[in-house]
């Protein structure tokens, strides 16, 4: 069995993000850079499946981007996937984009599984995953927080707005993971060492014969005001015309 797994180089959500002074793009000079927590959640899954199953388990890794995206993908093999794959691009692609390169990767690859994070961290999208379903024409499972496999189907939890939904998906599929799925684990300094001899490969847009057309483009940033402002009120009609003010109903 082959499990594929996207993985996204973000900003690490710990530190303090900075504007550029036109707010068309993140300083990135002295940033700290690491794997999007919830594709680190879908990596940690995959390990587990290979740790707990009878069958034998290769896990990739892919990351899309720039040469930088090379450091996380280090990180991908030192916590136990078998092999890493960079595909260059000259910008970042949007989602849509990202779901045709990971098409066609996984018609390259021929994987049985697609786990990665239901959103990342600095866009929260949370696209990817159902267009690379709808493009790949398999069964999806998104908002995952349990997952096990039964009778060559895979049987998920999912956190949904009115609870946990369970359900039965038959393979090959794309799956993408909740917080509560699990807990990626620390690396250790042999599995450090192990990274530097798994192999990387590394491939740009013409090996696959690709073309991004982008569909959105982003126009400005803001980093919205934590400011709050408290306002005691003495019945529930002003409290009505308060929240009216400030659009909230």
């Amino acid at each position: 069995m082959k499990i594929l797994v996207p993985i996204k180089r973000v900003p690490d959500p710990e530190q303090k993000i900075r504007l550029s002074a036109d707010g068309s793009s993140l300083q990135t000079e002295d940033a700290a850079f690491v794997i999007n927590p919830f594709d680190a959640i879908a990596l940690e899954e995959a390990l587990r499946i290979r740790e707990n199953g009878s069958d034998k388990v290769e896990i990739l890794a892919v990351a899309i981007g720039g040469e930088e995206c090379e450091e996380q993908l280090r990180t991908a093999l030192a916590m136990g996937a078998d092999r890493a794959l960079k595909l260059l691009t000259p910008s970042p692609p949007d989602p849509w984009n990202v779901s045709e390169i990971l098409k066609t990767l996984v018609q390259r690859e021929q994987p049985e599984l697609v786990i990665m994070g239901k959103q990342a961290v600095d866009d929260d999208s949370g696209q990817v995953g159902p267009f690379l379903a709808a493009q790949l024409d398999w069964p999806q499972a998104t908002f995952v927080s349990k997952l096990e496999f039964s009778d060559g189907k895979i049987v998920v939890d999912r956190e949904t707005d009115t609870g946990i939904e369970r359900a039965s998906v038959p393979l090959p599929a794309v799956v993408t993971t909740d917080l509560r799925l699990n807990e990626p684990r620390y690396i250790s300094l042999p599995g450090i060492i192990k990274a530097r001899k798994k192999p990387l490969e590394t491939l740009s847009l013409n090996d696959l014969d690709l073309a991004l057309e982008p569909r959105i483009e982003v126009l400005k940033m803001e980093i919205p005001s934590s400011a709050r402002v408290l306002t005691r009120v003495e019945n529930v009609e002003e409290l009505l015309k308060h929240l009216k003010a400030a659009k909230v109903i």
